[in-house]
């Protein structure tokens, strides 16, 4: 069962991810979350603070799947688990990643979300670096950042533009020659 604070967050993230940073007040998180007025105010009391706490509560419910993708033994079991978290996260949680992606470009104005954002990509980092240390790579922590970026490309282009192609060829050319000798 979610806390008030998740509830809070969470419908933070919907109103971002569906209406945009404009639509992010605390009084329209109390009322998406069904609160009382005024219980945003409690777990954020700035727009600062809300900003931070909605990404932290992103970064909190990307994590799992994340990590779950990043189990796989083998290259191509690497792939079709990055291919279904791409799906999943332009598909299902195609809300939750359009506030992550709004948030982003925020924090390149903003310093206090950027700290969240950078945080959030360290951990999220070091699940794709454990994998390619597994996988024999010879340098796992370029092998991530090569595929997070080639990830983050594919899932910004699917909710920008709708993009559908699969991803599964790029992916297939970034693990495999991030293994490669």
């Amino acid at each position: 069962m979610r806390s008030m604070r998740q509830r809070a967050m969470d419908a933070a993230i919907e109103l971002v991810g569906t209406e945009g940073l404009r639509a992010l007040t605390h009084r329209r998180v109390d009322q998406r979350a069904g609160l009382p007025a005024g219980s945003t105010s409690n777990y954020a009391r700035t727009r600062a603070r809300l900003l931070q706490a909605t990404m932290e509560r992103i970064i909190e419910r990307e994590a799992p799947a994340t990590r779950e993708a990043t189990m796989p033994g083998t290259a191509d079991q690497l792939v079709e688990a990055m291919a279904r978290l791409i799906d999943d996260t332009t598909g299902e949680r195609r809300t939750l990643t359009a506030a992550r992606l709004t948030l982003f470009m925020e924090a390149g104005h903003n310093p206090q979300l950027r700290e969240a954002v950078t945080g959030g990509r360290h951990q999220l980092e070091g699940f794709v670096t454990q994998v390619f240390s597994r996988l024999g790579a010879t340098d796992p922590s370029a092998a991530a950042t090569a595929l997070m970026a080639c990830a983050e490309g594919i899932i910004l282009h699917r909710v920008v533009r709708h993009d559908t192609s699969d991803a599964r060829d790029a992916l297939r050319v970034v693990i495999h020659g991030a293994l490669e000798p």
